[in-house]
């Protein structure tokens, strides 16, 4: 950021975040969307994903800072150095997934997903899925509380929480992961590539009902899903020097090796 640059401040209604908007804008030029340099958003990880879907068509680079809770995605607040991180920032560009979904009635319904694609079970059933990927099976019948498919940037949320692999950002890969296998009990997931069209469908619709959540827009009663990276959008991220998305990633990678030891 330059000194002159201007900022479209975009924030989350709650305490904090309104506490940390009032001290930014002593300090920062703000100034409407269009004519901005650069979209502050300041808020937690799912207000951070909100924003993001709404204004990626924008074109601008995001810079999150965290009033939630983890904030994986956004920077920390410092009221005495932020001019001084806002001038010295780190870029990182990351794309989405495209979720398509038909339904038991036949509507399609579509939606991005920044962290991960969430098949999941609607009712007391377990999910009874098949997937595929590029047409060829990856599992013929996954009974399961559902699966997971993660980009690299989203590998750390959900997926890391049901016992996936972290991604390295630069890594083009997808994590695919179960929730709660039943039947293969031992099916831990696989890591493909981000150019694989991924197919999941519903193997009993009426007995099994799933839902498909593309971060945190979900379809009901989703009979198939198709999945794949959308490299069409992308999304420009930005971080203070020494507190970058790799960083963060390669933290956690370490953080799950000494767990598992």
């Amino acid at each position: 950021m330059k000194m002159n640059d201007k900022i479209f401040l975009v924030f989350d209604k709650t305490k904090a975040s309104l506490r940390i908007k009032s001290l930014l804008i002593k300090k920062v030029s703000i100034t409407s969307l269009k004519k901005s340099d650069m979209i502050i958003v300041v808020g937690g990880d799912g207000f951070m994903l909100q924003t993001l879907k709404k204004l990626y068509k924008f074109k601008k680079p995001f810079y999150g800072i965290n009033s939630g809770n983890y904030g994986f995605l956004m920077n920390k607040f410092s009221n005495e150095n932020i001019l001084k991180n806002l001038n010295i920032l780190n870029s990182v560009k990351i794309y989405p997934l495209q979720m398509t979904v038909i339904t038991k009635n036949n509507k399609i319904k579509k939606s991005i997903a920044i962290n991960e694609v969430s098949i999941l079970r609607q009712s007391k059933q377990a999910s009874s899925i098949s997937i595929t990927t590029n047409n060829k099976n990856l599992i013929k019948n996954l009974i399961s509380d559902g699966v997971l498919v993660s980009t690299p940037a989203g590998s750390t949320a959900y997926n890391l929480s049901a016992h996936g692999p972290i991604l390295n950002l630069d890594s083009r890969k997808l994590a695919v992961t179960p929730i709660s296998p039943f039947r293969p009990r031992r099916w831990k997931g696989t890591i493909i590539s981000d150019k694989s069209k991924i197919l999941i469908k519903n193997l009993d619709t009426n007995k099994r009902p799933i839902s498909a959540v593309a971060d945190n827009f979900e379809v009901r009663n989703a009979r198939k899903i198709k999945i794949h990276a959308n490299k069409k959008i992308s999304f420009e991220l930005l971080y203070d020097k020494n507190n970058s998305l790799h960083k963060k990633i390669k933290i956690e990678q370490t953080r799950k090796e000494t767990s598992n030891n």
